[in-house]
């Protein structure tokens, strides 16, 4: 797709942390020809801080949205955590809502104990 050369991930359990690493891994020794670009909230700053900035008008605009049509906030969001995105960006509006619980939820893969988990 446009050109990119797309690298597998070997090593490890070619989880998102093993894909992750990979990366910077590559972007460190190629920095004259290679670019990190994550949409996860991993990886050393500023990258969370920009994934944060641009997923965060989700949460806003629920929020607004969600006041517009009910006048009140909701008891609680529930959002995935798999990389840190949806869940940063749905929840940073709400942080300092204290009557707002915020639930983070994963898929349970083949089970804790199997190690072939999103946990």
């Amino acid at each position: 797709l446009l050109g990119a050369k797309v690298t597998p991930v070997t090593s490890g359990t070619s989880t998102l942390k093993d894909a992750t690493n990979e990366a910077i891994r590559q972007w460190v020794q190629r920095v004259e020809d290679t670019f990190y670009v994550i949409g996860s909230v991993v990886g050393p700053h500023p990258y969370p801080t920009i994934v944060r900035d641009f997923q965060k008008i989700i949460g806003e605009e629920t929020k607004k949205q969600i006041l517009k049509a009910e006048n009140k906030l909701p008891n609680a969001i529930i959002a995935c955590v798999g990389g840190g995105s949806n869940a940063m960006g749905m929840f940073y509006d709400f942080i300092g809502d204290e009557s707002v619980k915020l639930y983070g939820v994963e898929a349970a893969g083949l089970g804790i104990s199997s190690g072939k988990h999103a946990a």
